[in-house]
């Protein structure tokens, strides 16, 4: 079963997680909260697919004050993370299946 050995939350840079295979994969703040597997965030993703001229909602947008950063983090289970983000997003519960995959993909 997949699943980290160590979690090292730099809550203004990323996410640097290593796995029981050995692997360690590093997930940047912005790209947590960009792909977060939250409903709302899923629905916009999948928009922007049709559509690149979708207006993004000022929280997406970072349309607010100072930088994007993690304000808090906790475990669910044995099977995921929950993240609290400086605009108020904490609806996504990251599976480590999940940040597992956006720790391989490349970010477009």
């Amino acid at each position: 079963m997949l699943a980290p050995t160590n979690l090292d939350l730099k809550k203004d840079k990323g996410l640097t997680i290593a796995w029981n295979d050995g692997v360690v994969s590093y997930i940047s703040i912005a790209r947590l909260r960009k792909m977060s597997p939250s409903a709302d965030m899923r629905e916009l993703r999948g928009q922007m697919a049709a559509n690149p001229l979708t207006v993004l909602p000022a929280s997406a947008s970072r349309g607010g004050s100072g930088p994007l950063v993690v304000t808090d983090a906790e475990l669910v289970g044995n099977y995921a993370l929950r993240l609290t983000f400086s605009d108020g997003h904490s609806t996504g519960i990251y599976t480590w299946e999940y940040l597992r995959e956006l720790g391989m993909e490349q970010p477009g």
